[in-house]
């Protein structure tokens, strides 16, 4: 039988859908699996009761890591909201590998560790044993990632010995991260999560629909998409 072009890269993936299938059958509130080395490692984190988030890890291969240098640890948060980060941050945009599982060129793994995760519950492979466990709004994600970044800090060696570790997010991923940094924040100063908070870093966030929205006139017009008619008109 012949095997369409997308074929081999879904039957490469088997063995780790098969694995998540063993971890999301387990009781036990943390899950990790990956390579015996610890340079890529995955699980599911019990969140809240029959809540669970869904995570990647991945160890840099050009890790030096110093006093004066620490080697940074990189929280991606896709957007949407819905998106899967571990989908498409991880394969579709920084990730080591591409859709193809072709080693990417240009990849953030050469200048940082990376977690991805499938945030809110719900997304991706992260799931809930019940609808009403689903989040509805942007605090309860971010208190549920924290619980994951609790479980975290105890599971990776890298973040118990220091590694500066950013929120970085996309689009609707903007709102989770902010809310996130404060979150974590918060449970560092009560001393409920040991890890360095080095920073959160927005890219294209859509964090404030209505600002966005009354900014697109002036910008179509400085770029010479509109004239000072359409402009004027586009501004009402």
């Amino acid at each position: 039988m012949e095997m369409d072009k997308h074929g081999q890269p879904l039957l490469a993936l088997l063995p780790l859908l098969l694995c998540l299938s063993v971890l999301r059958a387990s009781a036990a509130a943390s899950v990790t699996a990956g390579n015996p080395d610890g340079t890529e490692l995955w699980g599911f984190v019990e969140v809240r009761p029959k809540a669970n988030l869904f995570w990647w890890y991945y160890k840099s291969p050009q890790r030096v890591s110093t006093p004066s240098r620490p080697w940074p640890t990189v929280l991606w948060l896709q957007g949407g909201p819905g998106a899967s980060g571990v989908g498409i941050g991880n394969f579709m945009e920084i990730g080591p590998l591409d859709v193809n599982l072709k080693p990417r060129n240009s990849t953030w793994l050469q200048k940082a560790d990376l977690i991805f995760m499938d945030n809110p519950v719900g997304v991706g492979y992260s799931y809930v044993e019940d609808d009403s466990l689903l989040v509805t709004t942007d605090w309860q994600a971010a208190t549920d990632a924290t619980t994951l970044l609790k479980a975290l800090a105890k599971e990776l060696p890298t973040l118990q010995q220091g590694s500066p570790l950013f929120l970085v997010a996309e689009s609707y991923g903007g709102k989770y991260a902010a809310t996130l940094g404060v979150s974590v924040a918060r449970a560092v100063r009560a001393g409920d999560l040991k890890l360095k908070l080095a920073g959160v870093a927005l890219g294209d966030s859509w964090v404030s629909p209505e600002d966005f929205t009354l900014a697109y006139a002036p910008l179509l017009l400085e770029v010479s998409r509109l004239d000072d008619n359409a402009g004027d008109a586009a501004k009402k």
